[in-house]
């Protein structure tokens, strides 16, 4: 007998009421749920603009999927490594990489577990390390662009205020 892929009511309704609770609390979050069992959820961000997160419930288990930063320009070696570096203190996420290169945050979650509190507390690990790595991701695997757009922006006068987290790579040698 096939596999039902449908997660239960229960489970549904408790994602639901959480999701719809924190973006009650005016915190910037949204969501929608372009079918049943699939909820896609924006966190806003400060470092990173925003950060999209897919969760899909199915029948035993709720993932956690959302996209970080594309395949790096440079440093694939440093850049991977710090990613399972920080894999190892984690809630409930890892890192991971696609067959491009681009780099994730994905969990996976019984349902049985599943509660607004841990929906919190998962989007919560989801945007600190999307957010809080993001400048750091930049740094080591896209240094040469930044530094290119800098030179770029500084020979035609114009602002370099969006690099200013980036002075550490882009200040002049001394």
């Amino acid at each position: 007998m096939p596999e039902n892929p449908e997660p239960s009511t229960g489970a549904r309704e408790t994602i639901e009421a959480a999701l719809t609770g924190l973006a009650a609390e005016d915190t910037g979050v949204s969501w929608e749920n372009p079918r049943e069992g699939h909820y896609v959820v924006k966190l806003p961000g400060t470092r990173k603009l925003s950060t999209t997160v897919s969760l899909v419930a199915g029948r035993h288990s709720l993932s956690v999927n959302a996209f970080v930063i594309r395949r790096p320009d440079e440093n694939h070696a440093e850049v991977h490594r710090w990613l399972l570096e920080r894999n190892t203190r984690l809630y409930g996420i890892a890192y991971a990489v696609d067959t491009l290169g681009d780099i994730y945050l994905v969990g996976r979650l019984p349902l049985a577990a599943v509660t607004a509190e841990e929906i919190d507390r998962l989007l919560g690990a989801v945007l600190e390390q999307a957010d809080g790595s993001f400048n750091t991701l930049l740094e080591k695997g896209f240094a040469t662009a930044i530094r290119k757009e800098y030179a770029w922006r500084t020979a035609r006068g114009e602002s370099t205020r969006n690099l200013d987290a980036f002075t550490r790579i882009t200040a002049p040698s001394a």
